[in-house]
């Protein structure tokens, strides 16, 4: 490789660092061919649940060349956003909602993609190569592309782990015609730990480096469009968005330093709020509540949904007062979880009075098979 392709490699991962990006590798399109495989794995076990992008873009997704046939390196950068304390502490405060440590702050997508496009930018007119930039909005695997360059190994609760940085990388790629040399990919330092895998509160992992989305929290609570099934909802705590038990219990996390962008760092805004305060989201206030963060993107009826179901497992009867309200909500989503959420903190003492005005005059199926007591799947 000649001297001057060595120099502007230098010059990217000095100008990725002034942009505030802790980690910076550089692979092949070819490189994680191996991913490709798991994937239809995951897709055939039907292990997705019903994410079905990933299934109509399998594919692309797993060959960077079938995105972009011209791509010839692919620059993986990782930005910090590890919290200043451990975020399972959160679990203990029943009578607040938890929310994930990735979205507590401003969107990623927002942040990262505009700091891509500036190194980007530097990259096309250093190299006279064309750019294409991607933050978890198109169909690229990051995480295999972060391990293949190096940034990190995917542990066994298949998320990116990093020596540095432990579990709390937010992921970006530059995909250029532009051939640079690629870095090694890092080991695999997770060894007989299994950490990750005992902290589930749902058993999602069927073995070690495979994950059942199905039973994931982080899934059910952000992907999930319909009705928690009800094997979930007790495990669920008073998790609102998200779940980062197998991130936080890895032992690498020790090494790493709180997040050095302000827009992460400071989450004033949507940190682990009372559950008090949410019960009484309407779609308006929602949106001014949330705006500018991933949590606005779920949408406020998915979100009441979740905190229906923290409310339930609070052991608060203080909050009736914010549920009953919410048993005729517009969504057959929320109704359905104020039923649960009243009948867990009565003891399933809900009012006939209630149950009928309410029966009487419910359409959806799952809802009436929460008020004749049975639990919606």
């Amino acid at each position: 490789m000649s001297t001057n392709v060595e120099h502007l490699k230098e010059r990217l991962f000095s100008q990725a660092a002034a942009l505030g990006f802790d980690a910076v590798r550089i692979t092949t399109p070819g490189a994680m061919q191996p991913a490709g495989e798991r994937l239809a794995a995951f897709l055939e076990a039907g292990r997705h649940g019903d994410m079905a992008w990933m299934e109509a873009n399998a594919e692309r997704r797993s060959s960077p060349t079938e995105l972009w046939p011209d791509v010839r390196t692919i620059v993986m950068l990782g930005m910090s956003y590890a919290p200043d304390e451990d975020p399972m502490h959160a679990l203990d405060e029943s009578d607040r909602g938890v929310i994930s440590v990735y979205a507590r702050g401003k969107d990623y997508h927002d942040i990262l993609k505009g700091k891509l496009k500036q190194l980007a930018g530097f990259l096309a007119s250093s190299a006279g190569a064309d750019v294409k930039v991607f933050v978890d909005t198109a169909p690229v695997m990051e995480k295999p592309l972060a391990a293949a360059a190096g940034v990190g190994w995917q542990g066994k609760n298949t998320m990116l782990v990093s020596r540095r940085h432990g579990t709390w990388l937010f992921l970006g790629a530059i995909f250029t015609t532009a051939e640079l040399p690629p870095d090694v990919p890092e080991a695999d330092h997770c060894g007989s730990c299994r950490r990750c895998l005992d902290a589930c509160p749902t058993a999602a992992f069927p073995a070690p480096y495979q994950l059942d989305a199905r039973r994931c929290l982080a899934y059910l609570s952000i992907e999930h469009k319909g009705h928690i099934p009800a094997e979930f909802r007790r495990p669920m705590g008073n998790r609102v968005f998200g779940c980062d038990d197998c991130l936080a219990v890895c032992p690498w996390n020790k090494f790493a330093q709180a997040a050095r962008e302000a827009r992460f760092a400071a989450r004033a805004e949507t940190d682990n709020p009372p559950l008090a305060e949410l019960l009484q989201l309407d779609d308006a206030t929602f949106r001014i509540r949330f705006a500018g963060t991933p949590i606005k993107r779920t949408g406020r009826d998915r979100f009441v949904r979740n905190v229906l179901i923290a409310a339930g497992n609070s052991g608060d009867t203080g909050l009736l007062p914010h549920i009953e309200p919410l048993l005729g909500d517009a969504s057959p989503l929320v109704r359905a979880m104020a039923i649960w959420a009243m009948r867990e903190l009565t003891g399933d003492d809900v009012h006939d009075s209630l149950r009928h005005r309410y029966l009487a005059r419910e359409g959806d199926r799952d809802v009436r098979a929460e008020w004749h007591g049975a639990q919606a799947q």
